[in-house]
């Protein structure tokens, strides 16, 4: 099972050879099992990846996510025809009940809230208000509880003059957090042949991941909590290597420790599963350790 998240930081050129990925740097040259890899981050724009690499990634379900300038992900390859994608999928996919949307995206929304609340109060806010509207969602949350708690725990986590639709490091360090988490819901969500453009809950017709952005709300408190618990006035590549190393995180998942990577493959199974009528339940239930650890990247170039 791949597990290697593989940072490309400076000129190179990444090739493909015998089940490997050559990476040729202006000073070393290495080789990465393809096996291996399952997310090829490219975090520079002095890069370039041949055709054959590309293609033998993307069959291997790899994903390869393209930054700018500025290092911000800004494109990432899904592939047309995964393996397993029939029309009984599909067909199941286009027949889910507005039911079991409904009450899913309810136990995410739950979740992601209740995840929110802890790494509030982990920063010594007082965290009664947000508990509050948390008691007041309904089914499918028609009164949008999530966008209410969201405006009041931005503030109580990084500071009463902060707001999402700045450019400040802060709001760098969220977005590439959440676009890493994003690109593997993502994957897993292909990986099991089923559309990622279809949403249970967003549904703008400029997303080709309305399903993921539903998929991936639990899980975005994680990289909240990293990034309020650390110190940095700009958005460096320290900065970075430590969000791309966060899927190897242990957390608690359903009662059960694993790394995060593992806990989005179960979780995102058994949410389609859900929807598709394969279980009768689903459960989500997202802890974080007190700490969470400032490691470096395993893997990086």
């Amino acid at each position: 099972m791949s597990w290697r998240t593989v940072v490309i930081t400076q000129h190179s050129k990444i090739s493909y050879s015998g089940r490997r990925i050559l990476v040729q740097t202006d000073s070393d040259n290495f080789e990465i099992p393809i096996d291996d890899i399952q997310v090829l981050l490219i975090a520079t724009t002095r890069a370039v990846i041949t055709s054959a690499a590309m293609a033998e990634l993307t069959k291997e379900q790899a994903k390869i996510i393209f930054t700018d300038n500025s290092g911000e992900p800004v494109s990432e390859m899904v592939p047309l025809y995964p393996n397993n994608r029939s029309n009984e999928i599909l067909n199941a996919q286009m027949a889910w009940s507005s039911n079991r949307k409904g009450i899913l995206w309810t136990k995410i929304v739950s979740e992601k809230m209740k995840l929110q609340t802890f790494v509030s109060e982990s920063l010594g806010n007082n965290v009664e208000e947000l508990q509050d509207e948390i008691s007041k969602l309904e089914l499918n949350d028609q009164s949008n509880r999530e966008a209410v708690v969201a405006r009041k725990y931005f503030k109580e986590v990084f500071g009463n003059d902060f707001s999402r639709h700045n450019f400040s490091p802060v709001n760098s360090a969220l977005n590439y957090g959440y676009s890493i988490i994003l690109a593997m819901v993502n994957r897993e969500i292909v990986k099991n042949g089923y559309l990622t453009e279809l949403g249970i809950h967003h549904y703008s017709t400029e997303n080709n991941f309305n399903l993921g952005s539903d998929f991936m709300e639990p899980f975005r408190p994680i990289i909240d909590f990293w990034v309020a618990n650390q110190k940095f006035e700009e958005f460096t590549q320290d900065v970075k290597f430590g969000l791309v190393e966060l899927p190897n995180l242990e957390i608690r998942f359903n009662g059960e420790s694993m790394i995060l990577r593992n806990a989005l493959t179960k979780y995102v199974s058994n949410c389609l599963k859900f929807l598709s009528d394969k279980l009768k339940t689903v459960e989500i239930g997202v802890e974080l350790p007190n700490e969470v650890q400032n490691n470096a990247l395993n893997d990086h170039v």
